[in-house]
């Protein structure tokens, strides 16, 4: 059967950039990941053990192609010394195991920062992926080609709404939970043809390059939860995060996660300097009308305009949140809405809930204090306690 892996560019944008500002920052970094699975799925994920096995092994066998570099090299925040460090990159099989605990499938690496970090959105597409291929796919598609269908028509008729004061803008970002390479390739197609005043890109930078689209990112929660190990006093480690992307971007990549300790957290480290530098921020956890008017009243206190700023939501969006989202921020702010499962694993299936996190830097446990219960993810209780005392982050039930 073809490998699910068509290409070492077919990950998520901010897997590049992150990777980038680590080489340049933190080249010696050790780190670990680790795969979990967060709702129960028909069949237990560890009788995929022998296939993700071998497509780890077909993984470790490529390399970057020539027209893929001179893509990245075409993007202006892409270096040139990192786009060469990239041309005789290759994953190491040694740093990264697979194996079993009852029906629970456990995937763990560990190495270098700059040569396992990249992992993550690979393991969470071929696990997927081999997951789907156990069902009907004929129905799924047919299921999934009607949705898609119904998704277009409603986005047709809601350019019939009164304009608001910035426009409805949308992205893929479905690569990592997606029912398959060939769906995804469909799906994004489709949106950019069909929706091109609406559709404005996709994190997949495979999908990019072969559509001629935009990519899309900027930083994850393990760039910013790296900095908890990196030797900054704890307190400081968002600011030191920050201040690293902006000297390594120096404008480009402007959008800020805000919910590795919380939003109010995020926020007492985010002062006019870094908000004035960044062009918006990015929600991934909690009540996203709640985060929203955070960052509104934030920007009204430092005495920015808003209008010349961007929320960018991303957590478990469908198109009925982004849209209702949209009328509530889009006369007092820029919007954009990065849309995962809900395009590419909309099928008719559940889909898997599936993460691999950051769980250590340099010997010591890193966490993220998420801003919604079941997305806090830490190994060690003591560190976490830790955290939240410096944050001052509640529990959440």
């Amino acid at each position: 059967m073809t490998p699910i892996v068509r290409s070492l560019l077919e990950t998520d944008l901010y897997k590049f950039t992150m990777w980038q500002a680590l080489l340049h920052g933190h080249p010696n970094s050790h780190t670990e990941y680790e795969f979990v699975c967060r709702n129960t799925p028909v069949f237990p994920l560890a009788e995929l053990q022998e296939e993700v096995e071998r497509e780890l092994d077909q993984l470790c066998t490529l390399s970057f192609a020539e027209d893929e570099l001179d893509y990245l090299r075409t993007l202006r925040y892409m270096k040139s010394d990192f786009v060469d460090f990239l041309t005789v990159f290759r994953f190491q099989r040694k740093f990264i195991q697979v194996s079993t605990q009852g029906d629970t499938l456990v995937i763990h690496a560990a190495g270098p920062q700059v040569h396992v970090m990249a992992f993550e959105i690979f393991v969470l597409y071929i696990v997927n992926e081999l997951y789907f291929r156990r069902f009907e796919r004929d129905d799924a598609l047919a299921e999934g080609r009607q949705r898609l269908a119904a998704k277009i028509a409603r986005l047709k008729a809601f350019s019939a709404e009164p304009a608001l004061r910035h426009p409805f803008e949308f992205s893929d970002f479905g690569l990592r939970r997606r029912f398959s390479s060939a769906w995804q390739d469909e799906v994004v197609f489709k949106l950019a043809t069909e929706l091109p005043q609406y559709f404005k890109g996709t994190s997949n930078v495979y999908l990019a390059k072969k559509f001629g689209l935009v990519p899309i990112g900027t930083m994850a929660h393990e760039y910013m939860q790296s900095f908890q190990a990196f030797g900054v006093r704890l307190r400081d480690f968002q600011k030191a995060a920050l201040e690293d992307w902006v000297q390594e971007y120096r404008g480009d990549l402007g959008i800020a996660l805000t919910d590795v300790v919380g939003m109010d957290a995020f926020l007492d480290d985010f002062d006019l300097y870094f908000a004035k530098l960044f062009d918006g921020l990015r929600h991934d956890s909690g009540d996203p009308v709640i985060w929203g008017e955070k960052a509104l009243a934030h920007y009204g206190a430092l005495r920015i305009d808003s209008n010349s700023k961007r929320l960018v939501f991303s957590d478990a969006l469908d198109l009925d949140k982004a849209l209702a989202l949209y009328r509530h921020f889009a006369d007092r702010i820029m919007t954009g809405f990065g849309i995962g499962t809900h395009l590419t694993n909309d099928v008719g299936l559940t889909p898997l809930n599936i993460v691999m996190k950051l769980v250590a830097c340099n010997g010591q446990s890193v966490a993220k204090l998420s801003d919604a219960p079941g997305k806090t993810l830490c190994k060690d209780e003591t560190f976490l306690a830790y955290l939240r005392q410096v944050f001052h982050h509640p529990v959440l039930a």
